[in-house]
């Protein structure tokens, strides 16, 4: 291989890293302006009894969003309950590799798919239940923020 191609898979390489870190970068002011409600990473075994999590917390009347930080360890079904006083949840999350090829390399990138919108209709205290079917070694990160 030519000193040439060298020099230019390594331009192409840096060019790669500096638009997927200026991407990163948009996602993670859009998520930061959005009021996050509640907040968790799974990645401990010690974090679940019983082989599930569980926790309450208080949540205002209003629209809001389930965000994910999963990778391809992750449970491969997350199951999600909300109970509050006048609302009530059930869902399962399925996650979805999507695979990437840059030229000189190939990634995943992941994310689950389910609803991922709900409606609150009052200001109230709700108990969460995540239960990643078993799989108590998978990393995950469940947020829940106020739509915008």
């Amino acid at each position: 291989m030519k000193k040439s191609q060298i020099i230019g898979f390594i331009i192409i390489a840096v060019g790669v890293a500096i638009v997927i870190g200026f991407f990163a970068s948009l996602d993670d002011q859009s998520e930061s302006r959005a009021e996050r409600v509640f907040h968790i990473t799974l990645a401990d075994p010690k974090l679940y009894e019983n082989g599930i999590y569980s926790e309450i917390f208080e949540i205002d009347q209003g629209i809001y969003e389930f965000r994910f930080v999963p990778n391809g360890d992750s449970p491969q079904t997350l199951s999600i309950t909300l109970n509050g006083k006048s609302f009530s949840f059930d869902g399962d999350f399925e996650l979805e590799g999507t695979p990437h090829e840059s030229g000189i390399s190939s990634f995943f990138t992941w994310k689950y798919l389910g609803k991922k919108m709900i409606e609150i209709p009052e200001s109230q205290k709700v108990e969460i239940v995540i239960d990643p079917n078993g799989n108590l070694l998978g990393p995950v990160t469940v947020d829940i923020v106020h739509g915008n």
